[in-house]
This record gives C-alpha cells, sequence and structure tokens, in this order.
C-alpha cells in the first residue's frame, strides 16, 4: 500500500509542473491583455484613455516583461502561495476566490455524496431486478435524467417554486445572511438552500451512475462466481454486496478524478441561472475580460483537482478491488 501511495505522490510535482505551463499558455493564447481590453470598453463608452495609466499598470503588473519571466515570476509566486492581484478587482486573488471557493466545493461535495447516495442502490435494484416494474420506472427516470440539460431543470423548477408556492429558489443564502459573516445561523441558511443546486447539479450524473452500476452488476451476476456461490447456498443479498456490487462499482471510482472538476466548471450555467455565489461565474467573467491572475489560479486549480481526484479514485480501487492488491503484491 505504501509504494503505491508513494508512486501515486511522486507523480503530482511534475505534472502541476506541465500543467502550469499549459495554463500559462492557453492564458496568454487570445490576442492582447487585459490591459487592452480595459482601452477597448473604454473607447466604446466614449471615455478617453490616459496612456500614462496604462503604461504605469504595465509596469505594476509586470505586463511589459517577456512571457517566459512572466511565467517565471507566476510560478514562484505560486508556490510561495501569493497568487497575485486581480487585474479587473483590483483585490489580491486569494481573497476573491476564497468563500467562492470554499461555497464551490461544499456544493460540489454534497452533489457528489447525492448522486452516490442514490444512484448506487437504484443501480443494484435494477440489476437484481431485471425488466420488473422498478427497473422501467427507474430506466424511463434515467433517460428522462439524462437527456434533460441541468439549466433547464433549474428554470423549470424556479418557475414552478414561484407560481405555485411564491418562492424564490435562488442563490444560497437569504437576503439578511448574503453579506453577513459566517455563523451558525449562516451555516444553517446555507443548509437550507444548498439542496435545489444540489438536485439539479446531481440529475444528470444519478442517471448516468445508475445505468452504468446496472449494467456492471448485470454482466457480474451472471459470471460463474456467482453461479457457484448461490449452489452451494449464500443468501442472495449476501452474495451480490459482497462480491458483484464491489466490482461493478469500479467504472464509478474511477471517474471520481473528473466528477470534481466537472462540477466545479460544468455548474456554470446553472450557477449563473441560480445566482449562486460560486467560482463558475466568476472564472467566465475573468476568461473574457483576459484577467490573467485570476483566471490562471482558476485553470491550475482545476487541473488540480483533476489529480487529486485521481488519486482519491486509485486509493479507493485499491481498497475496494483486491485484483489491484494482488497485482501489487
Amino acid at each position: 500500500m505504501l509504494r503505491y501511495l508513494l508512486g501515486r505522490f511522486l507523480i503530482i510535482p511534475p505534472t502541476l509542473a506541465l500543467m502550469s505551463v499549459v495554463v500559462f499558455a492557453l492564458i496568454q493564447a487570445p490576442p492582447g491583455d487585459y490591459l487592452t481590453t480595459y482601452i477597448a470598453q473604454l473607447q466604446a463608452t466614449g471615455e478617453s484613455v490616459d496612456m500614462d495609466e496604462v503604461e504605469a499598470l504595465k509596469l505594476q503588473y509586470g505586463l511589459d516583461r517577456p512571457i517566459h519571466v512572466q511565467y517565471l515570476k507566476w510560478t514562484w509566486n505560486l508556490l510561495r502561495w501569493d497568487l497575485g492581484m486581480s487585474l479587473e478587482w483590483q483585490r489580491p486573488v486569494k481573497d476573491l476566490i476564497g468563500e467562492r471557493l470554499l461555497l464551490t466545493i461544499l456544493l460540489s461535495a454534497a452533489t457528489l455524496v447525492f448522486t452516490w447516495a442514490v444512484s448506487i442502490p437504484i443501480g443494484i435494484l435494477s440489476a437484481t431486478r431485471q425488466y420488473s416494474f422498478f427497473d422501467y420506472i427507474f430506466t424511463t427516470l434515467s433517460f428522462l435524467g439524462i437527456g434533460t440539460p441541468n439549466f433547464l431543470l433549474a428554470l423549470v423548477l424556479m418557475w414552478a417554486a414561484f407560481s405555485v408556492f411564491g418562492l424564490s429558489i435562488t442563490g444560497l443564502f437569504s437576503v439578511e445572511y448574503v453579506e453577513a459573516p459566517w455563523s451558525v445561523g449562516r451555516v444553517i441558511d446555507m443548509l437550507k438552500h444548498l439542496w435545489v443546486p444540489m438536485i439539479i447539479l446531481g440529475t444528470d450524473g444519478t442517471a448516468r451512475f445508475s445505468r452504468i452500476m446496472r449494467a456492471n452488476l448485470l454482466d457480474e451476476l451472471r459470471k460463474p462466481y456467482v453461479v457457484t456461490a448461490r449452489a452451494k447456498g449464500v443468501r442472495e443479498w449476501r452474495l451480490v454486496l459482497k462480491y458483484p456490487v464491489r466490482l461493478a462499482i469500479n467504472p464509478l471510482i474511477s471517474v471520481v478524478g473528473w466528477s470534481l472538476p466537472q462540477l466545479l466548471s460544468g455548474s456554470l450555467i446553472v450557477a449563473t441561472v441560480l445566482s449562486l455565489p460560486t467560482a463558475g461565474p466568476m472564472l467566465l467573467r475573468a476568461l473574457l475580460t483576459q484577467d490573467m491572475f485570476l483566471a490562471g489560479t482558476f485553470v491550475l486549480l482545476l487541473g488540480s483537482l483533476t489529480l487529486i481526484g485521481t488519486l482519491i479514485s486509485d486509493i479507493l480501487l485499491f481498497l475496494v478491488d483486491p485484483r489491484i492488491r494482488l497485482e501489487e503484491g
């Protein structure tokens, strides 16, 4: 186990280094920079451009230096946990993304737990009761879940809640807690609002994971070791939960590495529709305005979440699947 984990950890630093080069290249790829966008916005509104101010901003943020110098300075600051200043907001990046990142992680974790907690039992029940009434019902619901865009589901729920109950389900806080400091009351208020985006974001994943679980479990239930165990008198549910489920769940565990960044970036449209104070809308604005330090931090964070999720997947697979432990041995 220790050697297995050590090998996975040793892959992370060089991967992050290569990822930082790719991220910086992507951020610099569009023509111009934040200052050219800023000048274009001023000219579009008819305001005059103070070139002395533009030159001062170039010197302040190092935009007048060669690309490789800007990259080295950016990575050196990252190693010291200095994420730079946002060009648009004129605030440190770590202050800007702090609360938004916390709320995004909480929402993503809740969505992931909801997805697994619902999809795995549905997949097991559908596979063990193949072609039954429950199987047809869950199959129909899963097709609807896969085929319905999350933002459309959000719009329908918003309309239904407002027209029927007179409630607004947007945001993660009530009006009195939006700008309030963290307290027990604010946490309770957030939990009251969290379930709506959690269900909306988890609908697609629940539908997909339940189908994957059903298909894999059906394949395992037809294998000789299951038939032999039944012939020896092993109770059905003990047999199903102890062996086939542990093997059928492997594909779900292996996609954890992609689920974390997908929830962070994939919730962009839903976050915009529901007015959620998460990282997605801020990332979109940073990309549109070419706010390089803010956008670069977010994109690098997505890559880091992919690595962390992949590491978690490897550890879980090692613990769940005995075949991986045998290969390691």
